[in-house]
């Protein structure tokens, strides 16, 4: 019986051995190697935090959403970068939750006429391009289908939503422009592209600032909405991100435009003039202020999401000839803000973004004013995807 005793023991005590060594391997395992550069390190953070793609911005079901798409983009363009499979998986993985088999989109509602929901569909492309899976074709026809049915307001321009009415965001340019754009080049000879470009001449007709050299966060036609200036119908203030979806909607869009059409020096114009009169309000940091033009004023911070996505913003710019390379120095000092002031190292080599602002928006219910107290009063989220996305986007453009 005591042998019994004591072999029982030593089994337990081998067992549990061997538990502490798999626990401790487990833990090598997933741990995330400094040596990486900082897309990847980013990338893998993620997908240790969200090991279904579906459930980055903490969701807990699938949902068709903007935020998938962006994070999902960065992931397509690491993929791009290091042929590493399970880059693609991931991002395949998400298309395979949220598209059914007859290639419709359970969880969106076409009748929203909701801009955000056009962005996802970037990363269709390149999925029906490797698979010719039909499911993927089918659901970018529909977002296309959205875009042909669109309510816009008098001179064209694609409302932001449904429930925003006669409203243009800067926000909307990136939502729907950059899909737009590589849709009807991919599918339609490029019959679109005049399209694609009076979105942005009409955002720069009705929201730029001539003081500044800044664009507003948003526009409303009607001028009915109370945070609307009554005279021009713009919002009262200059947001970061805001900004940085427009940065990115402008560089992005460029990639499908035939250096011969038209418009193409159009659009690069409008690029060089926001670069250089987004370095004027560029902190010694390197970084932004989420309220752009008042950084001395109490209660503003510097913000990741829209450092980053300027950080990509100009360096693909630069990258690409539409901007002076000096703007390379502008994006890398960007990123040096970023990973040296707003970056934490967790032990197990998770990057953590900090001080980026979760949401923001004007209108709805609760009422978003536009002023300064109301963005500087929006919560914050550590890797918040509206950060990390054109982080590791950045990242790559700069090969940091």
């Amino acid at each position: 019986m005591k042998n019994r005793i004591v072999i029982a023991f030593l089994c337990i005590g081998f067992l549990t051995t061997c538990k502490a060594v798999k626990n401790d391997k487990i833990k090598k395992d997933t741990s995330i190697s400094k040596e990486l550069k900082w897309s990847e390190r980013l990338a893998l953070t993620l997908m240790k935090a969200h090991p279904e793609a579906y459930q980055i911005d903490d969701k807990d079901k699938p949902k068709w959403d903007y935020v998938h798409g962006l994070v999902l983009t960065s992931f397509e363009k690491l993929y791009a970068a290091t042929k590493d499979e399970k880059y693609y998986k991931y991002i395949k993985n998400y298309a395979d939750t949220t598209i059914d088999a007859q290639g419709n989109i359970p969880t969106y509602k076409f009748s929203n006429y909701n801009i955000d929901m056009i962005e996802a569909g970037n990363i269709l492309f390149n999925l029906y391009k490797t698979t010719r899976d039909e499911r993927y074709l089918k659901a970018m026809q529909t977002l296309r289908k959205q875009l042909s049915e669109h309510p816009r307001t008098s001179e064209g321009g694609f409302w932001h939503k449904k429930i925003y009415p006669n409203q243009m965001w800067l926000d909307g340019l990136f939502m729907g422009q950059p899909f737009y754009t590589q849709y009807t080049v991919t599918f339609e000879n490029g019959e679109a592209l005049n399209d694609v470009a009076k979105q942005f001449e009409i955002i720069q007709k009705n929201a730029f600032d001539s003081k500044t050299g800044l664009l507003f966060h948003g526009w409303d036609e009607s001028k009915a909405m109370d945070w609307a200036d009554k005279t021009t119908g713009t919002s009262p203030n200059f947001w970061s991100r805001s900004l940085g979806w427009y940065a990115m909607a402008l560089v992005d869009v460029l990639d499908y435009f035939p250096k011969e059409h038209p418009k193409q020096k159009e659009l690069v114009a409008y690029l060089n003039q926001l670069a250089e009169n987004l370095t004027k309000y560029q902190h010694e940091s390197g970084l932004w202020f989420q309220v752009t033009d008042q950084g001395n004023r109490e209660g503003n911070y510097l913000e990741a999401s829209g450092t980053a996505m300027f950080s990509y913003a100009l360096a693909k710019g630069a990258n690409k000839g539409y901007l002076p390379a000096k703007y390379k120095e502008v994006a890398n000092k960007a990123f040096d803000g970023l990973t040296n002031d707003l970056i934490k190292v967790e032990n197990d080599g998770s990057v953590i973004i900090t001080q980026a602002c979760a949401v923001a928006g004007l209108g709805g219910n609760p009422y978003r004013s536009g002023t300064f107290e109301y963005y500087v009063n929006e919560r914050k989220k550590d890797n918040d995807p509206k950060a990390t996305g054109p982080f590791i986007m950045a990242a790559l453009e700069l090969n940091r």
